[in-house]
């Protein structure tokens, strides 16, 4: 596993990546593919990845924190979250870095141990600020810019998986994976 984590990722990243106490997602974009739908009578639909999920339920079991910061507000979101186990979930709020200092208040996290996924530009001042900022594929190229890494998957197709694997294996939490096998 080490010798694939050397190869996919640089000593840099995986160093970054060995901090991390706890994951920030956003969700329009990152856990979802950016696109709303909204059906006849007014209710909105969003698609979330299952793999998205499984590798939040893995950064849980290894003492890995999930958190949401979204400028949106919608109770699917909070469905999802409460589904998952993800605590806590701030929704309505598009200045993020301020949202992420309120966290730091009630949650234990020091901003080289947050990772941050996030794909515009409400997201930009918490990826310059936190150990290891992340946009998926799908960021804007000026949050690309800016990110300390840019996953392969996009934004509700695996983009936190592949997040949550990096952690997990950085981490030397690979054992988890073996359940599986």
């Amino acid at each position: 596993m080490a010798a694939a984590l050397s190869q996919a990722y640089s000593a840099d990243i995986i160093a970054a990546a060995s901090k991390v106490r706890w994951l920030v997602l956003d969700v329009d974009g990152v856990l979802t593919d950016g696109r709303l739908y909204y059906g006849n009578l007014g209710e909105e639909l969003k698609a979330f990845n299952i793999q998205d999920g499984l590798g939040i339920k893995l950064l849980q079991k290894a003492g890995i924190g999930v958190a949401i910061i979204t400028g949106r507000s919608s109770a699917l979101v909070d469905r999802r979250a409460q589904e998952l186990g993800i605590a806590p979930v701030v929704q309505g709020r598009e200045d993020k870095l301020t949202a992420l200092q309120e966290l730091q208040t009630q949650q234990p996290m020091a901003l080289d141990e947050i990772a941050y996924i996030g794909d515009d530009l409400p997201d930009l001042a918490v990826i310059r600020r936190v150990g290891l900022g992340i946009t998926p594929a799908n960021g804007r190229p000026q949050i690309a810019a800016h990110a300390r890494l840019q996953t392969v998957a996009a934004g509700g197709h695996g983009a936190v998986r592949e997040v949550a694997d990096l952690l997990l294996m950085a981490q030397g939490h690979s054992a988890l994976f073996d359940a599986y096998l």
